[in-house]
């Protein structure tokens, strides 16, 4: 599995290229902005893009589907949940004085247990792993799992926008990630990478 990080936009939101070694077929993780870098990434990785993939619906982590999505033509994979506020976020992004382009609506709505097929040997099992936002999905691979906001180093996303709870976004890391296994890397929405074992060990929100 080829795993690239390219961190955009001003809340400096982390976009994952995920590939397939064997095809070059990638989604596209959370694209909140600047496209022309992403696109730029995908080429240097030899990689072409077949999904995007929005781990929840706020504006800083799709704030880029549109353009990629035209540049691309890589369909646009959310939570159903999420699905109608990811085609109206300039609204949203106004509150915080900043800009987002509405994207494009939802070409295949996931729901928790689904299987994303990127390539010929990358799987990614869908998670619905509420809390952060009602839409907010994890995506779980071969000892990695991709977390959105749900789930930082040594912290936690966000509970109190619309759509957030901060028991449900505990049981969700409890009950959907802590049993991948300690060993599995945790990619979160901001910030560094981590690990089950980690986060299960040393986070403040979940000393027992």
């Amino acid at each position: 599995m080829i795993i690239e990080t390219i961190v955009v936009g001003p809340l400096q939101v982390n976009c994952y290229l995920v590939g397939c070694e064997k095809s070059r077929v990638a989604a596209v993780i959370d694209p909140g902005d600047d496209v022309e870098r992403i696109i730029a990434g995908l080429k240097k990785a030899d990689l072409k893009a077949a999904y995007i993939i929005n781990t929840h619906e706020h504006f800083d982590h799709v704030g880029g589907n549109k353009r990629l999505h035209e540049a691309t033509g890589a369909q646009i994979l959310a939570h159903g949940a999420g699905a109608e506020e990811i085609t109206n976020i300039s609204s949203r992004a106004l509150l915080w004085g900043m800009q987002a382009e509405d994207s494009p609506p939802v070409d295949r709505l996931l729901k928790d247990g689904d299987l994303v097929n990127i390539g010929e040997t990358v799987t990614l099992k869908v998670l619905s792993t509420p809390g952060h936002s009602l839409g907010s999905i994890s995506l779980a691979g071969e000892k990695v799992a991709f977390v959105g906001d749900l789930i930082f180093a040594g912290s936690i996303g966000r509970t109190d926008f619309p759509g957030g709870d901060y028991e449900i976004l505990i049981k969700s890391v409890r009950e959907k990630i802590f049993p991948l296994g300690d060993d599995v890397v945790l990619y979160s929405g901001h910030g560094p990478a981590t690990t089950v074992g980690r986060e299960r060990a040393s986070n403040p929100f979940f000393a027992s």
